[in-house]
């Protein structure tokens, strides 16, 4: 009885390592996912410092305790209308190795909703669109309950260098 209960309990140890958390957020009414291990903190809608001639989406900069983090409207960069901000906008400030750099930037979402821990195989393929770049964006999508999540690329979501989408 004790080997059954050591193989269940190594059973359980590796369902658990194939999860990965997940911090999701609202957006226009859709919810978004990005691993919780790229988050740093997450922080309330603040004034930024504007970068001259940067991006629509790059809403400036701010000093976080001595770092410069561009912050990034994701709803621009994704070109989702955009919306004033009010005070459930958060900013999510996360680390992400982008072409062998590791960079600190800010993501200003609607609202953080929750945390999932999500198996990779229950991550479905993006549907392919010939027209759109958006696809780049999305590792995956994920039913949780009642509702899809979607899973980001951080690395391809914030690669100011890549192809931009469409700006409002």
């Amino acid at each position: 009885m004790s080997e059954q209960k050591d193989l269940n309990h190594q059973l359980n140890l590796r369902k658990q390592q194939d999860e990965n958390q997940y911090l999701t957020f609202m957006m226009a009414g859709e919810e978004y996912g990005l691993d919780i291990l790229a988050v740093q903190e997450i922080r309330g809608w603040e004034d930024v410092t504007a970068i001259p001639n940067s991006p629509s989406f790059v809403k400036g900069a701010i000093n976080l305790r001595g770092t410069i983090v561009p912050i990034i409207d994701l709803r621009l960069r994704f070109g989702i209308q955009s919306i004033s901000y009010g005070p459930l906008t958060v900013v999510i400030v996360v680390s992400v190795q982008i072409r062998e750099q590791q960079k600190v930037m800010g993501l200003v979402v609607d609202a953080v909703s929750d945390v999932y821990s999500i198996s990779q195989e229950k991550a479905k393929d993006v549907p392919d669109f010939q027209d759109s770049d958006n696809g780049q964006y999305v590792h995956g999508l994920v039913n949780v309950g009642e509702k899809m999540v979607v899973l980001l690329n951080l690395a391809k979501v914030l690669d100011l260098n890549s192809k931009q989408v469409a700006q409002s």
